[in-house]
C-alpha cells in the first residue's frame, strides 16, 4: 500500500506544481499585453507648441500651452494637449508653477485621453552668458481606462546666450529629461522604474522683445519590454508674454 501510494502522492504534487505554475504565468501575460505609453513617439515625429504668458503681478503670472504631435513621418496627428497654471517666483532662483493638463490621443483604439495634475519645480541661476536650469516635474497620471500613477521627470540642461552682435541674441538650449516611475505603472515597459529620456537641443531667436521662436532637435528613447526604442522628433516652440503694464 505504502508503494503504491507513492506514485500516486507523485502525480498529486506535480499536478499541483503546474496549476501553480499556470496561476503564476496569467499576471505575466496580462502584464505583457499591457499598452505602450500613448505619449510615445513612433518613427520620426514633429511637435508643435505654443505658450502664452501674462503677468498678474511682480512676481506671478498665468501659464497657458497648447501642443500638437504628429508622428509616423510627421502623417499621424496621435497626440494633443492644453494645461494651464499659475507661476510663482519665489525666488529670483526659484519658480513653482501648479498645473493642470487635459491631453487626448485620437488615433489611440485604447486610450481616449488623460487628465494629468502637474507641479514644476524649476531652479536657475545665470552666470555671465550661462543658465543653468533644473526643472523637475511631479505628475499625477489619470488615463480613462487605466490605473491612475505618479511619474517623476527630471531635466537638467543649460542655456547659452551666443555672442552675436545683435540687438536680440540667439540663445543655445540643451537639456536631457529623465522619467521615472516610483511604484505601479500602468503601461507596458522594459521592468524598470526608468521608462524614458528625451535629449533636446535648439536655438531661441527671439523676433521681439515679448515673442520668440525656438526650433529645436529631440532624441527621444522609451524603455519598452523589447528593449530601449529610440525616435527622431523635429519641433517648433512659439512664446508670447503678455505685459501688464496697470500691474
Amino acid at each position: 500500500m505504502a508503494i503504491s501510494a507513492g506514485p500516486r502522492i507523485a502525480r498529486g504534487v506535480l499536478m499541483l506544481v503546474v496549476l501553480f505554475s499556470c496561476a503564476l504565468a496569467l499576471p505575466v501575460g496580462a502584464q505583457q499585453q499591457q499598452p505602450e505609453d500613448p505619449e510615445d513617439e513612433k518613427q520620426i515625429g514633429l511637435w508643435l507648441d505654443q505658450g502664452l504668458s501674462t503677468g498678474l503681478s511682480p512676481n506671478k503670472s498665468l501659464e497657458i500651452e497648447f501642443h500638437e504631435r504628429f508622428d509616423e513621418q510627421f502623417s499621424n496627428f496621435f497626440e494633443y494637449f492644453v494645461q494651464g497654471g499659475l507661476a510663482f517666483r519665489l525666488k529670483p532662483w526659484f519658480t513653482l508653477i501648479p498645473i493642470y493638463r487635459y491631453q487626448r490621443f485620437p488615433s489611440n483604439p485604447s486610450i481616449a485621453y488623460e487628465n494629468r495634475l502637474q507641479l514644476n519645480l524649476t531652479f536657475s541661476t545665470s552666470r555671465g552668458p550661462w543658465r543653468p536650469i533644473l526643472r523637475t516635474l511631479i505628475e499625477g497620471r489619470f488615463p480613462d481606462n487605466r490605473p491612475a500613477s505618479a511619474r517623476l521627470r527630471f531635466r537638467p540642461g543649460v542655456e547659452y546666450t551666443l555672442p552675436l552682435r545683435m540687438t536680440r541674441r540667439p540663445v543655445l538650449v540643451l537639456n536631457n529629461e529623465f522619467f521615472i516611475v516610483p511604484g505601479n505603472n500602468p503601461f507596458a515597459n522594459g521592468g524598470s522604474s526608468f521608462t524614458q529620456s528625451r535629449f533636446q537641443v535648439g536655438v531661441r531667436l527671439p523676433v521681439a522683445g515679448s515673442f520668440s521662436i525656438r526650433p529645436y532637435y529631440m532624441l527621444q528613447s522609451v524603455n519598452l519590454p523589447e528593449g530601449w526604442d529610440t525616435n527622431e522628433i523635429v519641433g517648433i516652440s512659439l512664446a508670447l508674454k503678455i505685459r501688464n503694464n496697470n500691474k
